[in-house]
């Protein structure tokens, strides 16, 4: 895994002048070097996305949904060399690195699912006033143009997948930007797609650096920006091109709340290991990762040893290492800020209940209580994997807490009431509610994104294909209805 890897300009393999080295978290050895495209690279990207324009809306619902299919079968047949290569260049555990293989299997069939359906068209009468006599409305999508895909580096398989599948079965031209420090992934993906029969032109690769985006941002050529990443950056690319359609998913800081109805052992344990599993997974390095446990005072004393406990269950090490459940950070810049916040808190007060070291990458899984509300722990998305409790005392206190948020992503909320769920429903400020769950339960078929700072818009595919498109009216004259 320590070759020069080309990029993907319109369909086809290409270097550059310079190159990136990928480095491994956990011990920085060299996983790969990438090919970065020029500028003139970019721009023949761009051109070719904007000119197949038309041919693309146009080709076949059979050679999209074939096309898809193909990498679906292909990425599964190829998971255990695929998720070995994310586990390198990500440091997720080996373990979440098969399953974000097998989502993204799941990403391009449902994709390849609804290309099929796609466009089918609604008709509506309009002959429900005189004036609309004769009168029929067809309604179809149609892309809006050629789209720019920015992936993050916590998913560089399936958030690449989301960006790129859908556009293929919307029949939009897609430049796909992986996340510098994860681009393997995606220029993996970009190897299967080659393999197919799609137009040239429709879809390309770009592993540009970060400052280079505010040029491909600001092309008129591409109208529609899909971005995954946080929101300091998300509102800075939609507040650039107001005029652009703009699909944000951007952070969160994901709560999991415990009612008072839930108060047997079995429901205990199962929120507990439920709750220390997704605080931790992908080290806690996820938009919907557990980070704030609020807890009905009647169950809080029991429901805390329980969390603890299953927290300092979880085995970290080596994300190579099968039996690892946690592994390092991105970089350990980033395990370098989460300490920093984690140690803010507990001088402001919170009380350290396990965890708090760091070593390089890696950051212990850790678990705080009595956080000061004005932490920046307690504000701010700390992916990392950090829990905080907050003991409440009754249900309407313990949704006044998750909506005390600037985010608005997932919620998950441990209750047996089905009143209780769709007062959850009405009364969180929340893109998802999740019930008898955490917040980080994601079907890739569902639409996904958040309110207030968590973004605008919504993933899943075919969420994403209505983000793509447009809705465009025909009215046919002088039927016999």
């Amino acid at each position: 895994m320590t070759s020069t890897h080309a990029f993907w300009l319109a369909g086809r393999q290409a270097t550059g002048e310079d190159t990136l080295d990928v480095t491994s978290p956990w011990d920085g050895r060299l996983v790969g070097t990438v090919s970065v495209p020029t500028d003139a690279q970019v721009e023949e990207a761009v051109s070719a996305a904007h000119g197949v324009l038309d041919e693309f809306a146009a080709t076949p619902a059979h050679v999209r949904a074939a096309a898809l299919d193909h990498v679906s079968r292909r990425l599964a047949e190829r998971t255990e060399e695929i998720a070995l290569l994310i586990s390198a260049e990500n440091g997720k555990p080996l373990k979440w690195a098969r399953g974000e293989v097998g989502r993204a299997v799941s990403v391009f069939r449902f994709a390849a699912e609804e290309a099929r359906r796609f466009n089918s068209g609604e008709a509506q009468r309009l002959d429900t006033d005189a004036g609309g006599a004769g009168r029929l409305a067809l309604t179809r999508r149609f892309p809006r143009g050629a789209v720019l895909g920015i992936a993050p580096f916590n998913f560089p398989l399936n958030l690449c997948a989301h960006k790129i599948a859908p556009a293929i079965a919307a029949g939009a031209p897609i430049i796909l930007k992986p996340a510098p420090a994860t681009p393997l992934s995606g220029l993996l993906l970009g190897e299967l797609l080659a393999e197919t029969d799609l137009p040239a032109g429709s879809w390309s690769v770009l592993p540009v650096a970060n400052d280079r985006m505010p040029a491909l941002v600001q092309d008129e050529r591409l109208p529609v920006i899909s971005f995954t990443g946080s929101d300091k950056v998300g509102y800075a690319i939609m507040d650039s091109v107001p005029r652009k359609h703009c699909t944000l998913e951007l952070g969160g800081n994901g709560a999991a709340v415990v009612l008072a109805d839930y108060t047997s052992d079995e429901d205990l344990d199962w929120a507990a290991t439920r709750i220390a599993t997704f605080s931790n997974y992908q080290g806690g390095q996820s938009c919907i990762s557990v980070q704030r446990v609020i807890a009905d005072a009647s169950v809080y004393e029991r429901l805390v040893p329980r969390i603890v406990a299953a927290v300092e269950a979880q085995t970290t090490g080596d994300p190579a290492d099968a039996t690892t459940d946690v592994g390092p950070l991105v970089s350990e810049d980033a395990a370098k800020r989460v300490e920093t916040w984690v140690d803010e808190a507990v001088r402001s007060g919170a009380r350290l209940l396990t965890g708090g070291k760091r070593d390089g990458a890696s950051y212990t899984p850790t678990v705080l209580a009595e956080v000061p509300a004005d932490a920046t722990l307690a504000r701010e998305e700390v992916f990392g994997p950090v829990l905080t409790l907050r003991r409440v005392e009754s249900e309407s206190e313990a949704f006044e807490t998750v909506n005390d948020s600037k985010y608005g992503l997932q919620a998950g909320v441990f209750t047996h009431d089905l009143r209780t769920a769709f007062r959850a429903h009405r009364a969180l400020e929340v893109g998802g509610v999740i019930i008898g769950d955490v917040p980080s339960y994601r079907a890739d078929q569902m639409p996904y994104g958040g309110v207030k700072e968590s973004g605008v818009g919504r993933e899943g595919v075919r969420f994403a294909m209505d983000d793509y498109t447009y809705e465009r009216v025909m009215v046919l004259t002088g039927l016999g209805l």
